[in-house]
């Protein structure tokens, strides 16, 4: 318990578990009942724990209604419901080597068994899917149903008679009354297939295979459930009429018996030691099972016992899942594939068996760039402690938040000879394969770690990437031309830059593509005629979206929003931009910014000087209208303020909440520091909002913002 829990007020107390209970209910209704995860494992296993000291420190708030006391979320109403005969419960958490032994102390303690007296578990995968628990009677089906809120769960009998591992009928010496419980889950290959299938039929993708086995399952129409390749693990059991066995595991071998498919990999254990040696084990193969797991279960073998350990709160006190790390994964490096970049960067990217990496499946991950493979880091020195990375190679995968996976470390010690370094290409992989370098700063003499292609705009590549950056979100964003759209109108010749899409209507209309877009795969009228709206919508763009869009190397969002403060309109940035890359005053001015230095003012100064982007961007400007800036408040209670937005917000979009606060003179950031003045938090604010109170940072909802602000 910390001191600081111990040092709150129990007004304090009281008004912090009101607040996480009311967060936590929110993530198990999206968890549960819609299937939608807001945040990571990791995160609410946080909340969890911040709930469980407050609690642990002032009894009087373990209420009944108390997410500690409850268990998953109520049915949606979308189906019938089930009570089950006997509770499905959920499971305490381990996250190191000393929760496992402190748990096998607890269980000797209460069993007051000898030091030498043998104590046995199941050891078992724990896998990431859906709960579900099946009904026999006199060996025939009759019902099934999800977890729900323990008590409840959804009948989705129909739906479960699908799946080709859940028998329909058992024969041979079972049970007149026999609940099997166990795990509906998707494996890796069938997760890719679904994923293909849903994306070929423009509908969108799952984030991972938990998510599209639930929502697989909870499907309306069991016609719908039978086209998914959803599988099911037996690991347990509800009511029956007649005990299965003497033990955990021999209960699983009967299970196996009646026709069940049970997981290979549990294994009985004795003591501590030869449990964390079968974690370790699965860890290191949780890539080869081929389909997720998040941890490892731990069960007293012995059912008496377990009967007689009984249960507390919402988990049994004979088992407890022993989780992974939310960040990381070992797998398989399959590949090494080349990505040329927007700027030209020869961006190396690992081809991986695909694992899960904080509650995202994850199948490519980068690798940085030549150096980072060879096993040297930015400063010269030895990362990795100098291993270089190869193909075939074991490797350590970490994922944190947003943050695009990369590979952290190689494990040299299960290579068997076969694996092969990498050879840096030294020409661009694109058609007119131009040559490749590593370009030297004139200033410093450094040369760079990016290898860049040096076909610039003559790069078929790089002309993609820009018109790719060209229509995203935070530039133009035109909706319905996405990557996939760019890159077949791109293949055809009919877009080959930025001005071309705003003469897209007009041509298709005139006959001059062919077949015209409504008639393409994919497309259709309304479809089409959406795509021509949202274009038409965007011949009007704000300046610092307009300098986004066009892709200048170093000159991202934040950049461009100061470069349209400062310049106000689009011809007096154009005037100073056609400067820049000499010296005088408008160099001298441009690096006078705030935020502005040598690096983005010389890519500014290359840009414009280069006579093809002029030549391409007077196109683009006969066919859109560049707003000016607006004003930037400096009298705002605001202005100068560092602020981070956090949460599903319900009163703005994400986007308009960073504009109007920046048009306020607000600095927006993206994490949480000491640096950071308010935190403006909506619902399902998780590690943001925690570092924020730990930092004594100001916390606002939605509606005090507005109220600081002014509405």
């Amino acid at each position: 318990m910390s001191s600081e829990i111990e040092n709150l007020s129990p007004e304090a107390a009281a008004a912090e578990h009101a607040r996480l209970a009311e967060e936590i209910a929110a993530h198990d209704r999206a968890y549960y009942a819609e299937d939608a995860p807001v945040i990571t494992d990791a995160e609410y296993d946080g909340l969890r724990a911040r709930l469980e000291a407050l609690e642990a420190a002032f009894p009087e708030l373990a209420h009944a209604e108390s997410p500690t006391q409850t268990i998953g979320a109520k049915p949606s109403g979308k189906f019938a419901e089930v009570r089950h005969a006997v509770p499905m419960l959920s499971l305490g958490n381990a996250f190191d080597e000393d929760d496992v032994a402190a748990f096998e102390a607890r269980i000797r303690r209460f069993l007051n068994l000898k030091d030498d007296e043998t104590l046995a578990f199941t050891a078992e995968p724990k896998i990431d899917g859906l709960s579900a628990s099946l009904r026999y009677e006199k060996g025939v089906l009759r019902s099934g149903a999800t977890r729900g809120d323990g008590q409840t769960g959804e009948n989705v009998t129909e739906n479960l008679k699908t799946l080709n591992e859940i028998p329909k009928t058992l024969t041979g010496d079972v049970p007149d009354v026999l609940e099997v419980r166990g795990e509906v889950y998707l494996s890796h290959a069938d997760f890719a297939a679904l994923n293909a299938a849903q994306e070929a039929a423009g509908k969108p993708a799952y984030k991972n295979p938990r998510n599209a086995a639930a929502g697989s399952l909870r499907q309306i129409d069991p016609e719908i459930t039978a086209t998914r390749p959803l599988r099911f693990f037996a690991y347990a059991w509800g009511e029956v009429s007649e005990p299965l066995a003497d033990t955990q595991s021999g209960a699983v071998e009967r299970l196996k018996a009646l026709g069940f498919t049970t997981n290979d990999d549990m294994k009985r254990c004795e003591g501590v030691d030869a449990l964390l040696a079968h974690y370790r084990d699965l860890e290191a193969r949780r890539a080869e099972l081929g389909y997720d797991i998040d941890g490892v279960v731990y069960k007293v073998d012995r059912l008496d016992w377990q009967a007689r350990l009984g249960f507390v709160a919402r988990a049994p006190r004979w088992a407890i899942a022993h989780k992974f790390s939310p960040e990381k994964a070992v797998t398989k490096l399959n590949n090494i594939e080349i990505q040329v970049g927007r700027t030209g960067a020869l961006t190396p990217v690992a081809k991986l068996e695909p694992v899960t990496v904080g509650g995202v499946v994850v199948s490519n991950a980068t690798l940085h760039n030549e150096d980072y493979i060879r096993g040297v880091g930015k400063d010269g020195e030895p990362i990795r402690g100098g291993t270089d990375i190869r193909i075939g190679d074991t490797v350590i995968v970490q994922r944190a938040g947003d943050v695009i996976p990369q590979i952290v470390d190689v494990l040299k010690d299960r290579r068997d000879g076969s694996e092969q370094a990498f050879v840096f290409p030294k020409v661009c992989p694109c058609p007119l394969q131009t040559p490749a370098e590593r370009e030297v700063n004139p200033r410093t003499g450094e040369v760079n770690a990016v290898t860049r292609c040096t076909g610039e705009f003559a790069c078929p590549y790089q002309r993609k990437e820009h018109l790719k950056h060209f229509v995203a979100r935070k530039a133009f964003d035109i909706e319905g031309l996405g990557e996939k759209q760019v890159e077949a109108f791109y293949e055809e010749g009919i877009v080959k830059e930025p001005a071309d899409i705003f003469t897209l209507a007009a041509r298709n209309g005139d006959g001059q593509i062919t077949p015209p877009i409504a008639e393409r795969e994919g497309w259709g009228e309304k479809s089409a005629a959406n795509l021509f709206d949202s274009i038409e919508a965007r011949r009007s763009i704000g300046l610092a979206r307009f300098i986004n869009a066009l892709g200048v190397r170093h000159v991202g969002e934040e950049t461009s929003r100061l470069l349209a403060r400062t310049y106000g309109s689009w011809d007096a940035f154009e005037a100073a931009a056609a400067r820049a890359g000499e010296e005088g005053e408008a160099r001298e001015a441009m690096l006078g910014v705030d935020g502005l230095g040598d690096t983005a003012v010389d890519a500014i100064g290359r840009f414009f000087a280069e006579e093809h982007n002029r030549a391409a961007l007077a196109r683009l400007l006969d066919q859109v209208k560049v707003e000016d800036a607006e004003a930037v408040a400096t009298d705002s209670p605001v202005a100068g303020k560092t602020v981070v937005f956090t949460g599903a917000l319900e009163r703005f979009t994400r986007d308009e909440a960073k504009a109007r606060a920046q048009s306020l003179g607000a600095k927006v950031a993206g994490s949480v520091s000491a640096k950071t003045d308010y935190l403006i938090a909506g619902p399902g604010a998780g590690s943001k909002l925690k570092k924020a109170t730990e930092l004594g940072v100001t916390t606002l909802t939605e509606d005090e913002w507005l109220v600081l602000i002014g509405g």
